[in-house]
């Protein structure tokens, strides 16, 4: 296995690994993102918790695959606080490896493995999922959620996501994505505030995808979720202000309200999309 470096993170990696490890966005994810599972959620109507329906996704993408149980061994690439890999492991018992960028998070997810009882089924790594440090076929399914748009070379993660995954397993995953047809300065804000030049789109993961050998079996889109979750995430943020700020600086909050609204009103305009990808990797397919 080769182990990832530090100064072999690619700028983006770099970029995303800076900020998730800053206080301000660990406190922020922590107190208003829910702290277990940190992306977009499902939800059945505008005023739901956050939690609760950010692991309605979860529990969405585990029903969509097949056969999970103890001897199930799943990867999630850029897991965060590993919220997704402790519901594998308390629902199913499946063995779970999550990757992931940041150090700072990390240690909080393990923190939460010990007190939740799943150390020994959930191991968190530190590492880039732009160069996976694990052997060829090793995983029967790789996950991930709102997490490879941080790649600033999201064909390598792809490549290095087919590479680990066993002949007959699968890739499930959510991303914020534009539009197919989405102009590219249609996006300009969010793109600033996250420091990418571009988002994925629907096209380049299947196109990508099926052309390193994979099989698509479904695409949910849920694109609308997109602009109801960063509108609840700020509602929350608003609500709860002076509150928050007791642990991340006005400053933060201020540009994240910001950054918030420019998601909001990309999903509006129809610009973004997101959903649930389900592949396979055919057996026969190295």
């Amino acid at each position: 296995m080769n182990k990832v470096m530090e100064h072999d993170y690619a700028p983006a990696v770099a970029t995303a690994r800076d900020y998730y490890n800053s206080e301000d966005a660990d406190n922020f994810y922590s107190l208003v993102w829910g702290g277990e599972d940190i992306h977009v959620g499902l939800y059945e109507h505008p005023r739901e918790a956050v939690f609760d329906a950010s692991r309605r996704t979860v529990v969405e993408m585990a029903r969509r695959l097949p056969r999970l149980t103890a001897e199930t061994r799943v990867l999630d690439i850029g897991a965060g606080y590993g919220g997704s890999a402790r519901f594998l492991a308390h629902e199913f018992g499946c063995l779970v490896t999550a990757l992931n960028i940041s150090e700072r998070e990390n240690e909080r997810g393990r923190r939460m493995n010990r007190e939740q009882g799943v150390a020994r089924l959930v191991t968190i790594i530190d590492g880039s999922f732009e160069a996976l440090p694990f052997d060829d076929a090793e995983f029967d399914v790789v996950w991930s959620q709102d997490a490879i748009l941080h790649s600033g070379d999201r064909r390598r993660v792809l490549e290095e996501t087919v590479r680990v995954l066993r002949p007959g397993g699968h890739f499930i995953f959510t991303d914020p994505m534009q539009d197919d047809g989405c102009p590219a300065e249609a996006l300009e804000p969010i793109l600033a505030r996250i420091h990418l030049e571009t988002l994925g789109s629907p096209a380049f993961y299947r196109d990508t995808l099926t052309a390193l050998g994979l099989e698509e079996l479904v695409f949910e889109d849920a694109s609308q979720m997109i602009a109801l979750h960063y509108g609840r995430i700020r509602d929350v943020l608003v609500e709860h202000e002076d509150e928050v700020a007791r642990a991340v600086s006005r400053d933060y909050i201020t540009r994240m309200k910001r950054g918030l609204q420019h998601w909001v009103d990309g999903g509006h305009r129809g610009d973004l999309r997101w959903g649930i990808f389900l592949f396979r990797k055919p057996r026969g397919v190295a």
